[in-house]
């Protein structure tokens, strides 16, 4: 070793045992410092600095995976907001559609009454069914049959039941016996 020292540029040229002289004058309080292990340490720590303790950034493990489930929680609330509205629009994309779907039913329901009235035929017969007209030269008769007497019948058991519902008391009575529902 003494020789590459002396054969390096601006090496010293010193030889070993002068070598060794040297080291016993550096020595502090008492103790012989040691080159190669000094050398060591400064090696193992710069490995450690780069691997292990120091981590990625100079950061430690447990704040690089604070940053981590921050920048992770993030990027979760910047999705969920465009998720959640599109599924809303979604949803109200189908009744939109289930809505136009009822309304084109309706349209071709309306239509056809309308070619219905539009027909002289249909509209005489409605007048006749509705109305009692009768054309000129005819006969109306009107026949009433039994069930016809017994909804009039029923017409002034209504009113009484309308009368006793005006009552404060017979709403309370029918709702506790269930009746008149």
């Amino acid at each position: 070793m003494a020789r590459r020292e002396r054969d390096r540029p601006g090496g010293r040229g010193v030889s070993s045992p002068a070598r060794s002289a040297d080291r016993a004058r550096r020595t502090t309080r008492g103790r012989q410092v040691n080159l190669a292990s000094t050398l060591r340490r400064r090696v193992r720590r710069r490995a450690s600095r780069r691997t292990g303790t120091g981590g990625a950034f100079g950061l430690a493990s447990t704040r690089r995976a604070a940053i981590l489930a921050l920048v992770v929680c993030a990027l979760a609330l910047s999705v969920a907001v465009p998720l959640r509205t599109y599924f809303t629009q979604q949803g109200e994309m189908r009744e939109v559609a289930q809505q136009r779907d009822e309304l084109e039913q309706e349209r071709q329901e309306l239509e056809a009454r309308r070619d219905q009235l539009s027909d002289p035929d249909h509209i005489e017969a409605e007048a006749r069914r509705r109305l009692r007209y009768v054309r000129p030269g005819e006969t109306p008769y009107i026949v009433q049959l039994p069930a016809d007497e017994r909804d009039q019948a029923d017409e002034p058991a209504d009113q009484e039941a309308e009368q006793e519902d005006a009552n404060w008391f017979g709403r309370l009575w029918r709702s506790i016996t269930g009746g008149g529902q």
